[in-house]
């Protein structure tokens, strides 16, 4: 898809769908006065006859009667007051994804007053305009169904018409919102693949192929030397399956640098290719989804390709540990006792508490590769999802400045979360008899206690964010369809990018 900004009027601008949003009540003045007098008064007729309203992401599309474009396709913000950074975004995904199933090529989105409305101006609205619109056109029915037909349109050119604004700096937005987009639909295409199509072998495979690509270092560790390095959580884990597990690991950088903010940063993604709970087999209700149970991996994986796309170099690790949690003669039964690689003892009460053991000692090498600030990405806890749905992503953190650094940068990428409190009481909840701790406690304050866990294998500033409510969606939305949303990738992103030189 080629990329344009023109600074032009939206009725000069050629295209066959000009999109238009407007926040609040719509009221025909100025620049959209004029939109809908050459549209030959179609947005007036649709708002007054109520197919066209103020609702967030509804939409209405006209003929485009005397405009350049072919149609006009209108979009409500919803008010104005709630336009945030993540609304602009979804409003590219939804203008997209309305298009479905329609023969469009060229399509041209008028900034309006979005600019206005939110930190950063109309850089930051072009950007996301633009990074919304390459995430719309993802379609998970296309990944085993090539000939589907009510995908959104394959764009060969995206006109963002902005009057008077600076092209040359638009455009450099745009342009990073373009990669930034490609980035996550790398990760949900990842993700959304099935576990008969995705082993932790075929998973290195990809990583293998992006590493190449982007010209990132990777290590491959496989069983023999992951038992060498003392990382019996991990292997504790992938022991049922035939499909051996993979520790991946990924650095962008020399080895042993620091970015221009003084850390070495790693990020670090569960990757449970298939999840079935092990021993304590799950209820056989949705469990289809749990081949989504890799999404941390497919995100870290696809962040640090974004990384080396936006800025070649740039300091940091990606790890993600990779397996399949199935029963099987050689399987962790509940009761065992494993080493994790930091020497604690861990006492597996739950085999479907698995997610923890295999981030704790990707945690733990992590460290002993030379990270002083970590951040994990993982589809933890239902509890999560009970708690916040799938529009918020929970969040812990130490120390709080640590945690404030990484939140800042999902402001800017446009994503949600919500910090959790650590409450050292319910610790003694994973108290053994038999070893350090257990790998879950009752399940009251459940959410808690997976963060309480994990930060036994962090000696580093670190922040854990749960993604089991916000990584895939059961339903299809007005921006995004049924399956894995990207979510976190970006606030990777611009974290790793706020330390680039």
């Amino acid at each position: 898809m080629q990329l344009r900004v023109v600074v032009d009027q939206p009725w000069d601008v050629a295209a066959d769908v000009l999109a238009v949003p407007f926040a609040g009540d719509l009221r025909l003045e100025g620049p959209l006065a004029e939109i809908d007098k050459r549209a030959d008064g179609e947005l007036a007729a649709l708002y007054a006859l109520g197919e066209l309203k103020a609702e967030r992401y509804g939409t209405a599309m006209a003929a485009g009667g005397q405009l350049r474009a072919g149609r006009l396709l209108a979009m409500s913000a919803g008010d104005a007051a709630g336009v945030s950074r993540q609304v602009v975004l979804r409003i590219g995904s939804a203008i997209e994804r309305r298009l479905a199933g329609r023969s469009v090529r060229t399509l041209a989105i008028w900034l309006g007053d979005l600019g206005h409305l939110i930190d950063g101006g109309e850089e930051a609205a072009a950007e996301l305009l633009a990074r919304g619109v390459v995430e719309g056109e993802f379609e998970p029915a296309t990944i085993y169904r090539p000939d589907y037909k009510n995908a959104p349109p394959a764009l060969d050119e995206l006109i963002l018409v902005a009057p008077g604004a600076d092209r040359a700096a638009l455009t450099k937005a745009a342009e990073r919102g373009v990669i930034v987009g490609e980035g996550a639909n790398l990760a949900r295409r990842l993700d959304n693949r099935a576990a008969n199509d995705v082993s932790p072998e075929v998973l290195a495979g990809e990583a293998r192929a992006i590493a190449e690509r982007h010209g990132l270092f990777i290590d491959v560790i496989e069983p023999a030397r992951a038992a060498e390095l003392g990382m019996g959580m991990f292997l504790a884990v992938g022991s049922g399956s035939d499909n051996p597990p993979r520790m991946i690991v990924l650095r962008s950088g020399e080895e042993g640098a620091s970015d221009a903010a003084g850390r070495r940063l790693a990020i670090v993604g569960k990757g449970v290719c298939f999840d079935s709970g092990g021993i304590s087999i799950k209820p056989a209700a949705q469990m289809e989804e749990m081949k989504m149970d890799k999404t941390g991996a497919c995100t870290v994986i696809a962040a640090i390709a974004t990384v080396a796309r936006l800025a070649p170099g740039t300091p940091m690790l990606a790890i993600a540990p990779t397996v399949e949690n199935m029963p099987g003669p050689h399987s962790a039964r509940p009761g065992d006792i494993v080493k994790a690689m930091n020497g604690k003892t861990v006492d597996i009460v739950n085999t479907d508490a698995e997610g923890r053991l295999i981030l704790g000692d990707a945690m733990c090498y992590a460290e002993k590769l030379g990270a002083t600030h970590l951040v994990d990405i993982a589809t933890l806890t239902g509890a999560v999802a009970r708690a916040l749905g799938d529009q918020m992503t929970g969040a812990f953190g130490s120390p709080q400045t640590w945690y404030d650094t990484v939140a800042a940068a999902g402001e800017r990428a446009g994503e949600r979360y919500w910090q959790l409190p650590f409450i050292d009481e319910y610790r003694k909840d994973l108290d053994s008899w038999y070893a350090d701790f257990t790998n879950t406690g009752s399940a009251d304050g459940g959410l808690v206690k997976s963060a309480l866990f994990l930060r036994e294998f962090a000696t580093v500033p670190w922040v854990h964010l749960d993604i089991a409510g916000t990584g895939y969606f059961r339903k299809k939305t007005a921006y995004a369809p049924a399956g894995a949303t990207g979510v976190a990738h970006a606030t990777l992103v611009e974290l790793a990018l706020s330390g680039a030189k």
